[in-house]
């Protein structure tokens, strides 16, 4: 894809939406479980699920800056905008205003949909440019997750489609409108400068 000048840093493209897309195709063909959308079903444990989820997140410094197969300043730079856009912050907002309150689940499901969306990006934005795509990408992951989940009626139980598929294609358009280069250093995309520079 990088011959067509598809900028996908740590594969969060080829990665992250065709798996986001495969759990959608998944959901539809095996069906809903009993009782939903109905019946209330919970997490079973959400001590795990924390566990798990800040597991994927150390991992996922590993994969961004390990993308770049070396030890220099790229690796720095995409593993600190890995942990500028993990938008935690932004899904729990939206919870809060959605729900009156917001939840554990929500704010894993929102560090992993904007780990999923600096992916793609993390070698190409700045600072500035990782935070604008967390906040992107956690509202729009909670969009897709909650109320495009309601509208279709599939039964997505662990919102593969809502986090890595939207999240995915978030950071995919994403590092294309807020990449350094783009701007020709400046910007969203070094974060030496501001927003309007």
């Amino acid at each position: 894809m990088s011959e067509f000048g598809i900028l996908d840093f740590a594969g969060g493209t080829v990665v992250h939406i065709n798996a986001g897309v495969a759990g959608l195709v998944a959901a539809i063909v095996v069906g809903k479980r009993n009782g939903f959308p109905t019946t209330h079903m919970p997490p079973h444990n959400l001590g795990l699920t924390v566990v798990g989820a800040s597991m994927l997140w150390v991992g996922w410094f590993g994969i961004n800056a390990g993308s770049e197969l070396a030890a220099d300043g790229v690796a720095g730079k995409a593993m600190a905008v890995t942990q500028l856009a993990a938008a935690a912050l932004s899904w729990m907002f939206c919870e809060w205003i959605r729900h009156g309150k917001p939840s554990v689940l929500g704010l894993a499901s929102g560090a992993v949909g904007g780990l999923v969306a600096i992916t793609p990006a993390c070698g190409s934005v700045g600072p500035m440019g990782a935070i604008v795509l967390g906040l992107v990408a956690g509202a729009g992951c909670f969009f897709a997750a909650t109320s495009l989940k309601r509208v279709f009626g599939y039964d997505d139980s662990l919102d593969v489609f809502g986090v890595h598929a939207v999240g995915g294609i978030i950071g995919a358009l994403g590092v294309g409108i807020l990449c350094a280069t783009q701007f020709g250093g400046a910007g969203f995309g070094d974060g030496n400068e501001g927003i309007g520079d």
